[in-house]
């Protein structure tokens, strides 16, 4: 907060240029584009169409965010079992410029597929983003946090997860020193978490911690709260493999799950698992939010995400919101509009 107000100050004194006085963020869930593993299954068009819907959203925001499920690699052995439960994820490294031409500037890699190829896999992963010049964070001992510039603002961005090899996000006091570092040297600070238990019937957000597999996934309202309270300005989540609540909890947004957006093989997409939203928000230079808008999107196996003209997303979670968060700051309409009450 010292440096925002010590930025303003010069400001007016003409020593620095004046900011703007908005920014405009997307954010996504999920996103893998198509595996090799342990069959191939790619899409149509070497994955041309699949962000066709969203792109013109994605690509014309301030910055874009989200959340890269899975290893681009195109060698390497997995690190997962052969169970019921066990999937890994390996995107072609030809697939890499997708997402810089979808208009990502920001990925999270603290999620449970990361290390589907170990440090292989990882490494080849932050080789392909830092090709397309792709900010990412969120393994243990690599990069903790990024910093990206917009409109004249300095922005932190920095990732959570559950598991042992990411940043975890049940270690509060590991939370609390990156999200208070980036605080104290940008203007504006972006939080997104992977965590949550899983699955169709996991899309109310609960009180208190989560347990999926064995695994603490994490008290999220909690942790969203944690990170709002030492400063961020944005919190995203993803994990749960379908759309939770948002809140507005002081001034500021916070998105508990975004789910799966662009997830067309070896993810199931039936019912409310296919809902792959897009949300847009603005904020002013502090932080604080204005508005929004939940843009309603559906996944088809193979595809990619499509437009949803009935918008039966943004209806999804207004109702989850209008459930599990009563006290919220902001409401939600039909349309998927979000705005202060």
């Amino acid at each position: 907060m010292r440096i925002r107000l010590l930025s303003l100050t010069l400001a007016v004194f003409g020593i620095l240029p004046f900011h703007a006085q908005t920014l405009n963020i997307a954010m996504t869930g999920d996103i893998m584009m198509g595996t090799t593993y342990p069959s191939i299954m790619l899409p149509a068009n070497n994955g041309r169409d699949l962000f066709r819907d969203a792109k013109d959203i994605l690509a014309g925001a301030d910055l874009t965010v989200g959340n890269l499920e899975g290893a681009i690699c195109d060698g390497g052995r997995s690190t997962k079992g052969t169970g019921p439960n066990s999937y890994a994820f390996r995107t072609p490294t030809s697939y890499g410029h997708l997402l810089k031409e979808a208009g990502f500037d920001f990925l999270s890699m603290a999620n449970n597929h990361a290390n589907d190829f170990g440090l292989e896999g990882i490494e080849s992963t932050e080789s392909v983003l830092d090709e397309q010049g792709i900010l990412y964070s969120g393994i243990a001992g690599r990069v903790e946090s990024a910093v990206i510039e917009r409109k004249g603002l300095k922005i932190g961005l920095c990732a959570f997860g559950h598991n042992s090899y990411t940043l975890k996000h049940t270690d509060l006091n590991t939370v609390g020193r990156i999200v208070d570092d980036l605080v104290s040297r940008c203007d504006l600070v972006i939080v997104s978490f992977h965590g949550g238990a899983e699955g169709r019937t996991k899309n109310h957000l609960p009180n208190g911690p989560e347990t999926f597999l064995g695994e603490n996934r994490g008290s999220l309202r909690q942790l969203a709260h944690f990170c709002i309270d030492h400063g961020a300005d944005v919190v995203y989540g993803h994990g749960p493999h379908v759309v939770r609540a948002m809140e507005v909890y002081k001034d500021r947004f916070i998105a508990y799950s975004l789910g799966n957006f662009c997830t067309p093989y070896n993810v199931s997409l039936t019912g409310i698992s296919g809902y792959a939203p897009v949300v847009e928000i603005n904020i002013n230079a502090d932080g604080s939010f204005i508005d929004g808008k939940i843009h309603s999107f559906l996944q088809t196996r193979g595809i990619g995400p499509r437009e949803d003209a009935t918008g039966s997303v943004a209806r999804e979670i207004r109702n989850l919101s209008n459930t599990d968060i009563p006290q919220s700051q902001a409401t939600i309409d039909a349309q998927g509009n979000i705005t202060l009450k």
